[in-house]
């Protein structure tokens, strides 16, 4: 990060783009369209800030953070949640767009969230197919159920939606298959990855699409960016219960599957599973556990580049 006391947050809607800058207090708001981030990236250029944070807002904030990050410009996504936290703790309790900016820009000045690289635009692409396919999972499955209660009147309606959408997973499956070949990379970590038993390719494409850091980062690191680190509740004298919270809940929900899945037909996790409930551990506590063992071996699997193996997977762990 440059040596710079400016500090910019960016809130982005699909209008406009609201802009505040610290610690000069000065204001802004360009249109959401190319002439209106041109004129953005254009001024900030000639301010150099430290720091640009904008929220994670469902894609929209993609093209401005590609052209500040393209005109050679620190900036960085961060979670809503925690910068409401933020704004709750600073006693901003108001929300409007322009409130909302300047949150951002103190929350950038008093966090220093650490910058990442921006995924290319193939994996951008691929995290893109994987929340489609997510989406269009939860839609069939939600059909089903209507299918299930449905007049008559409404069936043959509701069934061939069902098929519509099928058609349309496929679709996607087949897209991902191709840029997944197009990348010597992640087709050789989706080759590691498959290699451990329970995990297939839901898991393995969930992994390489929304966990691009896998393999780069510590055993600790990896488990709390996903959300599998577990956060201590003690005061004084009392020992809470320690519970996991926060991460990224797409990865959460394939390894929750994948785990569950081990503890069938994993020699390892399956191994780690039956001590966990022989000491009396509930079942989510312990399948929890398995979760973050697993994601710990896949990570060590991918930073060594190495298949896996039950006497490699104990030596990680």
């Amino acid at each position: 990060m440059k040596d710079s006391l400016i500090f910019v947050g960016i809130d982005v809607s699909k209008a406009q783009l609201d802009v505040a800058i610290r610690p000069t207090g000065e204001t802004l708001s360009v249109a959401n369209d190319k002439a209106g981030i041109k004129a953005l990236v254009k001024r900030l250029a000639k301010i150099q800030p430290g720091l640009v944070v904008l929220e994670s807002t469902g894609g929209l904030e993609r093209q401005i953070l590609c052209a500040v990050v393209s005109a050679e410009l620190p900036a960085v996504r961060v979670n809503p949640r925690q910068v409401r936290d933020f704004a709750k703790a600073t006693g901003q309790l108001a929300k409007t767009d322009s409130i909302d900016a300047a949150i951002l820009a103190h929350y950038a000045q008093a966090v220093r969230p650490q910058l990442r690289p921006l995924p290319d635009a193939v994996a951008m692409e691929l995290r893109a197919l994987s929340a489609r396919r997510r989406q269009l999972i939860e839609m069939i499955v939600m059909e089903k159920n209507h299918l299930a209660t449905a007049a008559k009147a409404v069936a043959k309606d509701i069934t061939e939606h069902i098929g519509g959408l099928e058609q349309k997973l496929q679709g996607v499956d087949t897209d991902i298959d191709g840029l997944i070949e197009q990348s010597p990379i992640w087709k050789e970590h989706e080759d590691i990855l498959r290699s451990a038993p329970a995990i297939g390719p839901v898991t393995s494409r969930t992994l390489l699409a929304e966990l691009p850091e896998l393999g780069t980062l510590d055993r600790k690191q990896i488990a709390s960016l996903v959300g599998l680190a577990p956060f201590n509740r003690d005061s004084g004298t009392l020992k809470g219960r320690r519970s996991i919270w926060g991460g990224r809940a797409s990865v959460r929900c394939a390894l929750y599957m994948a785990a569950l899945v081990a503890t069938r037909c994993n020699p390892v996790i399956g191994g780690f599973y039956k001590r966990l409930k022989a000491k009396g551990k509930p079942f989510k506590v312990a399948l929890v556990a398995c979760m973050h063992k697993l994601l710990t071996i896949l990570n060590a699997m991918i930073k060594h580049k190495s298949r896996w193996s039950d006497t490699f997977s104990l030596q990680t762990t």
